[in-house]
């Protein structure tokens, strides 16, 4: 058991800059680092996604880091030897000098006194969250939370979140089901609109009326949607 721990941490400790060093300085490279870290994969996907180091700031993963004995209401204490280990590498390759883009963003969302302590209450992935819809996340037993990145980012583990490999359980791709049902919905309505305003009505009322009441209720049902959604998952993020 000291023989692995030592190799584990040995290779936590090499690995410490490695993520840096693959950007090679270069701010146009996608997603976040993938992790790279044999301790930290082991220790931490042992109960949940193992989560990038560039998806929080360096202050985020201290405050954690120094919090195991109440880790979202668990106990993951660990060994002094590997939790200094884990500590270096996450602090080492968090969002704060990386050059990788999401990375980035996510910082610059963020003004310098704020230290989230949730991935998912971070400014930058709050609004990149904010079309879905309830019934998408925690009304569905497939997902439950935004924690679940893995659940839904097809290649999360990689360090990729682009919505062209998002998939969400019981609905289409993000892209198709975003547009496919908006075209779906705008297509069905305003064809029977269309042509039970076309025997009745005269062609400009109809085009003013329709158009403007469509715009209207789709935009404030959407809002409302959205409000809705963040009023009720508040307590629901970790």
């Amino acid at each position: 058991m000291k023989t692995q721990l030592l190799t584990f941490t040995m290779a936590a400790a090499l690995s410490t800059h490695a993520v840096p060093l693959l950007a090679n300085g270069n701010s146009k490279v996608p997603g976040v680092a993938p992790v790279n870290n044999p301790l930290y994969a082991q220790e931490c996907s042992a109960c949940h996604f193992a989560y990038q180091p560039g998806l929080m700031p360096a202050r985020s993963w201290q405050w954690m880091m120094a919090n195991l004995a109440n880790h979202f209401g668990e106990n993951a204490e660990l060994e002094m030897a590997e939790r200094q280990a884990l500590t270096n590498y996450l602090v080492h390759n968090a969002a704060d000098d990386s050059k990788y883009k999401r990375s980035v963003k996510i910082m610059r969302s963020l003004s310098k006194d704020q230290t989230p302590l949730s991935i998912t209450k971070i400014p930058y992935m709050v609004q990149k969250h904010d079309k879905l819809l309830p019934k998408m996340v925690v009304g569905n037993p497939s997902v439950r939370s935004l924690s679940y990145c893995e659940t839904c980012h097809t290649r999360a583990n990689t360090g990729y979140y682009s919505e062209r490999y998002i998939v969400i359980p019981g609905y289409a791709s993000w892209e198709d089901d975003d547009h496919s049902s908006k075209k779906g919905d705008d297509h069905s309505s305003k064809k029977g609109d269309d042509h039970s305003s076309k025997k009745g009505d005269d062609h400009s009322s109809k085009k003013g009326d329709d158009h403007s009441s469509e715009k209207d209720d789709d935009q404030s049902s959407e809002e409302g949607g959205v409000q809705s959604f963040f009023n009720r998952m508040k307590n629901l993020w970790p």
